[in-house]
């Protein structure tokens, strides 16, 4: 994990949820908060991919919040399947802004993570949005349409989210996708590359 952090415990609608803080490098201009993949597959708020935007967003000024979200670790309540942990990450955003003022939002997450910030853009507005290895066609709930903008980053040979799955929801749109030839959902030996275009592409 990273130096420049600290733990909450934030409040949320079932229970405490566990959190990592990372401090922005540099003066502070955003916060981010960055949702974790699949607690039922062991996603946690420790994930490489999660700290690897955490470090990248931080590095950019951002202030980023990464919570396990309910039932994961030590927060409290139960997995719902992308439904309540909407509310979760609201309730994480409403504390980062009490603790950071109205500084520009970005929300972000990887795999089942990126579904839930998808689902959270619908629900309240965000300055920027960055998915890497959404899970679309995952679940019941459908994912939904998302800001012409939004950073989208996916493995070309990704084992749990076909990137073709990934593509026929964003065609709709006229969603750009960033494609990692070669990589898989985890971006294992690509974790560097992610975090540059990351910021190359913010």
């Amino acid at each position: 994990m990273l130096k420049s952090m600290n733990k909450q415990v934030v409040a949320g609608p079932a229970g405490g949820l566990e959190t990592i803080v990372v401090a922005a490098q540099g003066e502070t201009r955003g916060v981010a908060v960055i949702c974790h993949p699949n607690p039922l597959q062991g996603g946690t708020n420790t994930n490489k991919v999660v700290q690897t935007a955490a470090k990248a967003l931080s590095q950019l000024g951002y202030v980023c919040y990464c919570p396990n979200l309910r039932g994961v670790g030590d927060s409290e309540g139960q997995h719902d399947y992308g439904i309540g942990e909407v509310e979760d990450v609201i309730a994480v955003v409403d504390h980062a802004r009490r603790e950071q003022g109205n500084l520009p939002l970005a929300l972000a997450g990887f795999s089942f993570g990126g579904f839930v910030a998808a689902r959270t853009r619908a629900r309240i507005e965000a300055d920027k949005l960055l998915l890497m290895g959404v899970a679309v066609g995952k679940y019941e709930t459908p994912t939904p349409e998302v800001p012409a903008d939004t950073l989208v980053i996916h493995g070309e040979e990704d084992e749990v989210i076909p990137l073709a799955a990934v593509m026929d929801w964003a065609r709709p749109q006229g969603l750009p996708v960033v494609v990692f030839p070669g990589a898989g959902h985890f971006f294992h030996g690509r974790l560097v590359q992610l975090a540059q275009t990351i910021q190359r592409c913010w």
